[in-house]
C-alpha cells in the first residue's frame, strides 16, 4: 500500500472508531455483557466513561481531516486503547461475572490501537 492509499484508509478508520466510541451507550444497552461493567450499577462511573469516549470519538473525526497534525492524539488514542484493554482484561479474568468483556470491549479496544498504529506513518524524526 502506497503512502496515499496508506492515508486515505487511515482516515477512514479514524472517522470509524470515532463513530464507534460516540456509540458506546447504545452498545452497552444492547449488549451489556460485553461493553458496560457491573451490571449497570454505579451508573456515575459508566457515564463518565461514555462521556470520555463520545469526545475521544468527536476528537478522531476531526483528526481524520489531516492525521500529520493529530499524531499525539492518536499515539493516545493506541496507548490509551492498550492500557484500557489490558486492565480490563485482567478485571475480567479475575472476576467471572465480567467475562463477556474478553469478547466485546477488550478485543475492540486492541483492534482500535493494532489498526491505528499499523496505519500511522512514523514521523520524519522517528526516522532517524
Amino acid at each position: 500500500m502506497d503512502a496515499a492509499q496508506q492515508e486515505k484508509v487511515l482516515k477512514f478508520a479514524l472517522r470509524l472508531f470515532g463513530v464507534v466510541f460516540m456509540l458506546v451507550y447504545p452498545l452497552a444497552m444492547i449488549w451489556p455483557s460485553g461493553w458496560q461493567w457491573h451490571g449497570g450499577e454505579g451508573m456515575y462511573y459508566f457515564q463518565m466513561i461514555v462521556g470520555i469516549y463520545a469526545t475521544l470519538g468527536i476528537f478522531l473525526i476531526l483528526a481524520a481531516k489531516n492525521p500529520a497534525e493529530h499524531r499525539s492524539l492518536i499515539a493516545f488514542t493506541i496507548w490509551s486503547s492498550v492500557v484500557h484493554a489490558v486492565i480490563m482484561a485482567a478485571q475480567a479474568l479475575s472476576d467471572p461475572s465480567e467475562s463477556g468483556h474478553l469478547v466485546g470491549d477488550v478485543p475492540a479496544l486492541l483492534l482500535v490501537a493494532i489498526v491505528l498504529r499499523l496505519l500511522t506513518p512514523a514521523a520524519a524524526s522517528d526516522k532517524t
